[in-house]
């Protein structure tokens, strides 16, 4: 059989745009045979590879791949923070030269809210001076996201007063608040333990269903993945490079007991980790 890095999985074979809003949604982000490379004290590393993906208004898009594989670097490069050795990243057709407001990064650490600042302050904060809001329209718009993720009754606390899981809803709320054309988050609840991380979880895709929000999400659980996107993207151990492009809008919470689902997982590790199978 042919070498070809897109794949059938669960008898749907990803197109540009794919998903149930396909026809009506508008190709948002291109990455474009991107590689990308660090420096360390002996040697130049390339963390990607020739990688290329589109990203679709309204899409839950889901960078997968083992620790190393470079979706963490392909993340911050997407948010303008690294310049790419090769290839291009563009938003709505201009291309990505450096960081900007119309992508908001959520980290995996909890302590990424100044301290010295009150929950309120800190999603207000950046209305302020990246959007040029009135002290009083930043503060309407941080209490509405606030609002949103159940944290009203905190406004007035410190970060310091917070359990992780309200930390990354703050800075949920505050990413939120600043209305993104893409939202970047990097293993947002992988440092959550597992209830947590399901509860966040849970919250993530209840903001998406009202705000019907543009996503773009790291991880490297595969479980979280198919919860999370609707479309996911394998990329192979060091230095990344595509293994497939998946559907899977067909999975939520309810469905990790089901027959389908447990092969699926199975079915995206061989497609991880099995070369022979990804050179097929």
């Amino acid at each position: 059989m042919a070498a070809n890095p897109t794949h059938v999985f669960s008898e749907r074979l990803v197109q540009t745009g794919a998903g149930p809003d396909a026809v009506t949604s508008e190709r948002l982000l291109a990455v474009e045979n991107v590689s990308l490379e660090y420096r360390t004290r002996e040697r130049i590393v390339r963390a990607t590879h020739d990688v290329s993906f589109d990203v679709y208004g309204g899409d839950r898009f889901v960078l997968l791949g083992p620790s190393g594989c470079g979706k963490s670097t392909l993340l911050k490069a997407v948010a303008g923070f690294i310049q790419p050795s090769a290839g291009s990243i563009s938003i709505d057709g201009q291309t990505v030269r450096g960081p900007g407001a119309d992508r908001i990064v959520v980290f995996q650490e909890f302590d990424q809210l100044p301290p010295w600042k009150t929950v309120l302050q800190n999603v207000a904060f950046p209305l302020r001076v990246a959007r040029k809001l009135s002290r009083a329209e930043a503060r309407e718009r941080a209490l509405h996201y606030l609002e949103k993720v159940g944290l009203t009754a905190f406004a007035d606390a410190y970060p310091h007063t917070l359990s992780g899981g309200m930390k990354q809803r703050v800075a949920i709320a505050r990413a939120l608040a600043m209305q993104p054309r893409v939202l970047l988050m990097d293993e947002p609840f992988a440092a959550l333990d597992a209830l947590t991380r399901r509860k966040m979880q849970e919250e993530l895709l209840r903001l998406w269903e009202e705000d019907n929000f543009t996503l773009l999400f790291v991880t490297h659980s595969i479980e979280e993945a198919l919860v999370i996107g609707n479309r996911i993207l394998l990329l192979s151990p060091h230095p990344g490079r595509v293994r497939a492009e998946l559907n899977s809008h067909q999975y939520g919470h309810d469905s990790s007991g089901r027959v389908d689902f447990q092969r699926s997982v199975a079915r995206i590790h061989e497609l991880l980790f099995n070369e022979t199978e990804a050179a097929q």
